[in-house]
């Protein structure tokens, strides 16, 4: 059976994660995805470290199932050919450095004039209008302007997400903002102008503090790994030294963790946490409390009676260990699949269709494919 995305060609301008990590939900799904590089060093993702077998780690995530071509956008003739693959191509995503499509002529307005059908998608760190249009917009950077690092880390100290999450947003809206616009144009005949910036994207997500502060007049204050409005949800120290994460969510869960887990049903009746402001207020003598008691308990044992209480937990993992992990292992979500360097092992995309295998092509070296495209395309008339 072939993919959902069979047939589709995706032209993509890109570089570092947003728009590459979104062209590969594409290329999973069966997209043919001709990615663009520059001469030289091709996307400069390809150079951020060299710890996958000599890679870049940032580059294999996001950019395996592509075919890589390397053009001199300024030379008559490359910039001929890429002509010739946009006038086939259903979708054109690109982001460069703000004005740089447009001094290409590869902005949206006059793509969609040439070719109605083709659906453009400009992702950018804060979009072509307002003052910030001509900063540059790194992951970090968005963090902070978006808010997200004022409200991570400890009292005492701010921190950035411990993953690309700004880029990883402005990916997810334009992965399914491409899926609707193929869909649209299905019904229509036409194509879409879509734009996405990573500010616009995180702020989205940060609508819960938003509307706290903005409404409630209480600001989020940085809670390190323990949640900022509900108690108890956090991590609590065992009696092997190892740490369980729980959540209560409601007074009829707070009750089955006290008389179940705690086996100390008088607490449900203390003053001090009748309901969950009053738990909040009182975490650190509620933390104590927890504590005292898990201490008698392994973590494993501690983790066994909050599932028998129906208390939702984790344990804490390492990056190491998610390789590892026994659901992902029983439900067999890793694949092998190509690169320069052998192959790799890498989990199967959330997405999962039933009766298809995600398609997981290799990762591509830089210009690999740019013989083949060019003799694919040499005949092509001039758009």
């Amino acid at each position: 059976m072939e993919p959902p995305l069979h047939g589709i060609t995706v032209v993509a301008l890109e570089q570092a994660v947003a728009a590459p990590f979104a062209t590969r939900q594409l290329a999973d799904l069966g997209a043919r995805v001709i990615k663009i590089e520059r001469p030289g060093h091709g996307d400069f993702a390809r150079e951020y470290d060299s710890s996958v077998k000599g890679l870049s780690a940032y580059f294999v995530w996001v950019n395996r199932g592509k075919e890589s071509v390397v053009l001199d956008l300024k030379e008559p003739t490359d910039r001929a050919l890429l002509d010739r693959l946009l006038a086939r191509a259903d979708v054109f995503i690109q982001n460069l450095a703000p004005g740089a499509a447009d001094r290409l002529g590869l902005d949206s307005e006059r793509l969609r004039a040439r070719h109605p059908r083709l659906i453009t998608c400009d992702v950018s760190g804060y979009d072509p209008d307002g003052p910030y249009r001509d900063k540059k917009a790194y992951d970090l950077l968005v963090q902070c302007e978006a808010g997200l690092v004022s409200i991570t880390g400890t009292a005492d100290s701010p921190a950035r997400s411990g993953i690309s999450v700004a880029d990883i947003a402005g990916a997810v809206y334009a992965y399914s903002g491409i899926l609707t616009a193929l869909y649209e144009r299905e019904r229509t005949g036409r194509g879409s102008a879509l734009a996405v910036s990573l500010l616009d994207a995180l702020a989205e997500w940060m609508g819960h503090p938003y509307f706290t502060q903005e409404y409630g007049g209480t600001p989020i204050t940085r809670s390190a790994a323990r949640h900022p409005s509900i108690s108890p949800y956090g991590h609590y120290r065992c009696g092997d030294g190892a740490q369980v994460f729980l959540s209560v969510q409601s007074d009829r869960e707070w009750g089955a963790l006290c008389e179940q887990v705690l086996r100390r049903p008088a607490l449900v009746r203390d003053p001090r946490f009748a309901d969950n402001p009053l738990r909040h207020a009182h975490d650190g003598e509620l933390t104590a409390l927890v504590e005292e008691c898990f201490a008698a308990h392994t973590a494993d044992g501690v983790v066994a009676l909050l599932d028998r209480a129906g208390i939702a937990n984790a344990r804490l993992r390492t990056v190491a260990e998610l390789a590892d992990h026994p659901q992902l292992a029983a439900r067999d979500r890793w694949r092998d699949f190509g690169s320069p360097a052998g192959p790799l092992r890498g989990l199967l995309p959330p997405v999962q269709v039933a009766g298809r295998e995600a398609v997981m092509g290799p990762v591509p070296a830089l210009g690999e494919h740019t013989a083949a495209i060019r003799a694919e395309f040499a005949g092509t008339p001039e758009p």
